[in-house]
């Protein structure tokens, strides 16, 4: 096949398109910066990959994006924890729209969405539960409500002609990583990140390497697993505490010790969100309600309707991801910093 890769640039989706590649697929990846991959040529053919610059707001550079390709894989976002609602909703939104219009004209057999666990997460612990309901009106934030509002357009365009369904991986990490692992680290070194309550909220994540192949399976899975939406994660639900450690331990920054009440962190989150709000300038708010959430609720998931509808299981664990973690920082003589 030929696959178009949106928002190759990132983490993941790096991972994704260098796994297409892998399997002997013609990728065409499609961002805003360049991807970082060993891109050549004009035109995709089997096991390379091709790079083309644009954005999912532009819809001449969408529609030349997606000329000729037989299946769509679109991370392609804006994630922050904060920033102008508009540009959320012009990418998230808008840009997810005119994906599909442009990649069902153009005669796209297979749509793989990317979405987020975070578009049916209401603050509440999430325990055991599978894909839940995207809910643009009860998501927390700007990126949640726009790509639950996202996930919903994409899966209403499922039909014979053109398949879609939603994959969610959920807090993905891993080399390269430069939002989860990269800000805990940070804020880790900065003596900047509170542990929230006790610290013993379980909480599931899934490695990079487990996420791109979930796409991946996802993609080849279409025919049958379209119209719907899965939740993907290593199936290891820790301690947040537990979790942090091992990144930070994997950076070589010592993990947080100063712990601060999940009752008095959401109300720190919804007064600096409405500092944010008015302030001038780009940087991320160091608390968010949302953020205070996810750091001091429960949210793991079943995951054996995902496993069984996409013939996929995770190859890495959870202590070889931090493992393979460790070296990378080591490899690139970094502590964190």
């Amino acid at each position: 096949m030929t696959v178009l890769v949106t928002g190759a640039s990132g983490m993941l989706g790096r991972a994704v398109a260098e796994r297409l590649a892998a399997e002997g697929h013609a990728v065409r990846t499609f961002q805003r910066q360049p991807s970082g991959l060993a891109a050549s040529g004009t035109e995709p053919v089997p096991g390379s990959v091709v790079d083309l610059r644009g954005s999912v707001t532009d819809p001449a550079a969408v529609a030349r994006a997606v000329a000729g390709v037989d299946a769509v894989v679109h991370l392609a976002a804006k994630v922050s924890l904060a920033g102008d609602p508009t540009d959320f909703r012009a990418v998230n939104v808008e840009g997810t729209r005119g994906l599909l219009r442009a990649a069902r004209a153009a005669g796209v057999a297979r749509f793989v969405h990317v979405s987020s666990p975070s578009v049916a997460h209401t603050g509440l612990s999430i325990t055991g539960d599978g894909a839940g309901p995207a809910d643009p009106v009860r998501a927390r934030g700007d990126y949640a409500r726009t790509k639950a509002e996202g996930e919903l357009i994409a899966l209403a365009e499922d039909d014979q002609a053109m398949r879609v369904l939603a994959v969610r991986p959920h807090l993905v990490w891993g080399p390269g990583d430069t939002q989860l692992v990269a800000r805990i680290v940070d804020r880790a070194a900065r003596g900047r990140l509170p542990l929230l309550g006790h610290g013993a909220a379980l909480v599931d994540s899934v490695y990079r390497d487990n996420a791109a192949d979930a796409i991946v399976a996802a993609l080849a899975a279409a025919d049958t697993a379209h119209g719907r939406a899965y939740v993907v994660t290593n199936g290891e639900p820790r301690p947040v505490a537990e979790l942090i450690a091992g990144m930070c331990r994997a950076a070589g920054v010592p993990a947080p010790r100063i712990r601060v009440p999940a009752a008095l962190a959401r109300a720190a989150g919804g007064a600096v969100e409405r500092v944010w709000a008015v302030r001038p300038g780009s940087d991320e708010p160091p608390m968010t309600r949302f953020l205070a959430e996810q750091l001091s609720t429960a949210h793991w998931f079943d995951q054996r309707e995902t496993r069984r509808a996409l013939a996929w299981t995770p190859a890495v664990s959870l202590d070889e991801g931090f493992e393979r973690l460790r070296l990378s920082y080591a490899a690139a003589g970094s502590t964190g910093r």
